[in-house]
Parts: C-alpha cells; structure tokens; sequence
C-alpha cells in the first residue's frame, strides 16, 4: 500500500520531492519499499505523536530543503479505485492550496452511515480550481453516533475526512503557531539541528515532548471557527475509496453487488445477505442472516454486525486494559 499511494502521484510529484513520516522500527522497511525515493527523505518518529506532530515534522523539512514547498499529505492506508479521477483532483488541490493561507482537504461522498470516521460538513459557497469545484468548510465532525451519521448522509450536505490535506509549508505552520504554539515553538528548536551531527540526538529529545493530537483536531477543527484564521475547502471525491480500516470496508471492496455474501473459504447460505464470512479453513453455512462479520482465527471469533465493524476497536481496549496481550 506504501508502494501504491506513491505510485498514484505518477507525473504530479516526482521522486525526489515524496517524503515519507513513519516509525523508528518501520524505517528501515519503508525504504526498501520507496526505492528510488531518497533515504534522507525517510522520516522516523522515535516515538508516536499523532498526525499534528508527524505533518510538522515534514513541514520543517520541507522548508529546510525546498522553501515554502506546496504540501500534500496522503495516508498510505487508502485504496483508490480510479486513480486517472484521484490525479486530476490531487492536481487541483495543489493548484488551490497554492494561495497563501488556504488549507484544502479531499472528501468522500459517504456510500453508507458511517460511524468510524470523520464528517466535513460543505458551505454553499464554493470556488473553482483546475475545472473542479471546491466547497468552503463549515465545520468538521468526529465520529458521529449512528443516528446522526444517518442525518448527515441522508442531507448531502456532509463528506468522509480522509485525511488527505494540502497546503503551503508556511500555511501550515502559521496555523500551528496558533492553535498549537507549544508544538511548533518544539519544532523551531528542532528545525536549528537539521542537517548537523547533533539531529538525531535532538530528535529523541524534543519529538516526545510534542502535543498527541491529530492534525483534525489541532488545526482543521479550530480553523474553520476561527474567523480569519485559515480559508478551509473541500474537494468532493468520488475516487472509489477505502481506508480498509474496517471489516465492513473490506466487504465493499470483495462484494460483487450489493448484498452479495463474501466468503474466504468454502461456505453455504440460505436466506442470507450482506455477511462477510472469514473462515479459510472452516466451512460456513449461513442461515436467515442479515449484514454480519463472521472472522474466524485460531484464537478468536468475531461475530458483529456490518454497520458496527469499526467498534472492535472498543473490543481491543478492553483486551488492552484486562492485559491479555496475546489476542492483539
């Protein structure tokens, strides 16, 4: 998947401008799957700090090395089904975000009344940028409970935040300034040891000490309440895409039609629709259900339904906090 969302910046950004946030441990591991991106541009957290601190990290970088770089920050989680559709949009964010002060996201029209992510609700007011229309943000929302996920995707008026923003460097640590002072006061200190011997041992340093909080929560959020503060649009993308963050994700991705019942293995089903079945090696039969998860491992059983797969979340707290780290 790292391979795969570089890949889909074929001939909008080259090589040698990609930048890669990931972990000390994963380090080595990203760039053997980067080849051809350079090993300095491979940054590891020495420990987790969210996304705020993860996109500073590069901005700074980027500063250092490019200037006022234009920034696009795209998780290496997502599937995209039409990437030629994903490039134009990707171009005409980048074209919008190039105006000092704008922050620009790309939104998912919602296919169902999702409760695991996160909802940019779109203005009337709109612009154009490189023939796409782009929308003012009204507000972003956190995971809403199922009845208003229902409202919001039932007014069209609300799109999925994936987590995929662009912006100037500067535009971005203006804001930071802002809204997360502390953190990018942090940052500058770090910024002074770029490229001399005493980097790594500030990195391990100053890194822990920045703010845990995602990007949504430290800048998007505030930016869009605070008058003045940022110009915040959304680019509705209907790219066919998946964050396969969830069981229910990776139906829609398997199934062949609405409805359809996806099986890893060999089952049967009478009366039955919508259920994902994970069980390679055990034969299921599935009776009288409706828009079930039924995952199957050596050492767990997972039954829930469709709609509620981003809950298992809540299952692994409760295994984290009754310590039984084997099942994680």
């Amino acid at each position: 998947m790292v391979r795969r969302t570089v890949a889909r910046l074929e001939n909008v950004i080259p090589l040698r401008h990609v930048w890669a946030v990931t972990n000390s441990e994963q380090a080595s591991a990203v760039r053997s799957q980067l080849r051809g991106v350079p090993a300095a541009h491979i940054l590891a957290e020495p420990v987790g700090r969210n996304t705020a601190a993860a996109i500073g990290l590069a901005a700074i970088h980027l500063v250092h090395v490019h200037g006022d770089a234009l920034m696009a920050v795209l998780p290496s989680d997502a599937y995209i089904a039409d990437v030629a559709r994903y490039r134009r949009l990707v171009r005409a964010a980048l074209k919008l975000a190039g105006e000092p002060g704008n922050l620009v996201v790309l939104g998912i029209p919602p296919t169902r009344p999702e409760t695991g992510y996160g909802y940019i609700e779109m203005a009337s007011t709109a612009v154009r940028a490189g023939g796409v229309t782009a929308f003012a943000v009204r507000r972003f929302t956190e995971k809403p409970a199922p009845p208003l996920a229902r409202k919001y995707v039932a007014s069209r008026k609300y799109l999925w935040n994936a987590g995929m923003f662009f912006w100037r460097a500067s535009t971005f640590l203006v804001n930071l300034k802002r809204f997360l002072p502390a953190t990018r006061a942090s940052l500058d200190e770090l910024t002074r040891a770029i490229g001399t011997r005493r980097y790594a041992s500030s990195l391990r340093r100053i890194y822990p000490q920045l703010e845990n909080i995602s990007v949504d929560y430290a800048v998007m959020e505030p930016a869009t309440r605070i008058s003045g503060a940022a110009s915040v649009h959304v680019i509705p993308a209907k790219v066919g895409w998946s964050d396969i963050g969830s069981w229910a994700a990776v139906y829609e991705l398997l199934a062949a039609k609405p409805g359809a019942n996806v099986s890893a293995g060999p089952s049967f089903t009478l009366d039955a629709e919508g259920n994902f079945l994970w069980s390679p090696q055990k034969f299921v039969a599935a009776l009288g259900v409706r828009d079930l998860v039924v995952v199957d491992t050596p050492d767990a059983l997972l039954v829930c339904s469709r709609d509620r797969s981003q809950d298992v979340a809540k299952i692994v707290k409760c295994l984290e906090e009754s310590r039984r780290k084997q099942l994680l």
